[in-house]
């Protein structure tokens, strides 16, 4: 198993989290991201820089991304690929995303897309908290300890 990390938008407390986990429990850590990274030496973590542009980071993650991995996004649409490939998907925020609840979330993800297009104002995501990164931690503990990681 693996940990993929969608790394262009993912907060920096919870890549320092994932960096611990990797080296806690020794699993190969890969941040994909648009623009050059930096990462703690570890021979468990390792950053890869993909050409800009739109979803270029998600489909390297979706080509290269095995069953039984787990990636870390808060991009829906990403998510659902990963789920169809077999791999677990869970959100920054500590959501862990599934085959139950990812097409809800497409579905509310397209309709808050519509009203933004249409010109209604949905403001956005609400600011990290110390909450969201507890919940975050929590999960990942859970899914590790789970799936042998």
């Amino acid at each position: 198993m693996q940990i993929w990390v969608d790394a262009d938008a993912c907060p920096a407390v919870i890549k320092e989290i994932l960096f611990r986990a990797a080296e806690r429990r020794r699993i190969d850590t890969v941040l994909v991201a648009n623009q050059l990274l930096r990462t703690p030496p570890s021979r468990y973590i390792r950053a890869i820089q993909v050409p800009a542009g739109f979803d270029v980071a998600d489909a390297h993650i979706v080509e290269q991304v095995a069953p039984g991995d787990l990636v870390i996004t808060a991009d829906i649409p990403l998510a659902s690929f990963v789920i169809e490939r077999g791999a677990h998907a869970l959100n920054p925020r500590g959501e862990m995303y599934s085959v139950e609840n990812i097409r809800e979330r497409l579905g509310m993800r397209n309709f808050m897309e519509e009203l933004r297009g249409s010109g209604v104002n949905t403001g956005g995501p609400p600011s990290f908290s110390q909450a969201d990164r507890q919940a975050f931690a929590n999960q990942l503990d859970k899914f590790l300890a789970k799936h042998g990681g």
